[in-house]
């Protein structure tokens, strides 16, 4: 009986995790001296970041907080794609942080094209915004993981289902 082994590069992240960096984000904004009048806004929807501020310093210091706080959790910092700081009512600015989820099609082609180019015993095929990696040896397979942590992509991956 010749089985085969399998798992699943995917790009998500825990939304609970950023949920508390997110909740830490607003704490430390309303302690620290410096931003504490500034009546700054962090709202976290369900697919970008809402920040409202008063000015573009004050921005950049929320970018460091939220990202400080996004590492602390494990959280890769590529989720976070950055919108252009608009003008809002009063001399304020605010920006939306969108949220990526999922690998992009051309990305997926991308890590398809490696592993094919490198590995000629494995079968992998992209499904959705996801790709199924497989082959009869789990030591191909962890040669795999290893070889894409290597490369540098616009987006954060995780490896799931390995069975």
């Amino acid at each position: 009986m010749a089985s085969t082994y399998s798992f699943d590069i995917v790009s998500d992240f825990d939304k609970q995790e950023l949920v508390n960096a997110v909740d830490q984000t607003v704490r430390e904004i309303q302690s620290r001296y410096d931003l504490k009048d500034t009546k700054t806004t962090v709202e976290l929807g369900e697919e970008a970041i809402n920040v409202n501020t008063d000015s573009e310093f004050t921005l950049d210091a929320i970018h460091t907080i939220l990202q400080t706080k996004a590492a602390k959790r494990n959280l890769s910092l590529k989720i976070f794609d950055y919108g252009k700081v608009e003008s809002a009512s009063g001399s304020r600015v605010r920006q939306e942080i969108k949220l990526k989820k999922g690998i992009a099609q051309e990305i997926a082609k991308q890590i398809n094209k490696l592993i094919r180019d490198e590995f000629k015993k494995v079968q992998s095929s992209i499904q959705g915004d996801s790709v199924r990696v497989s082959a009869k040896s789990k030591d191909e397979l962890q040669l795999i993981i290893q070889r894409l942590k290597e490369e540098d992509y616009p987006v954060a991956l995780q490896f799931t289902n390995y069975r």
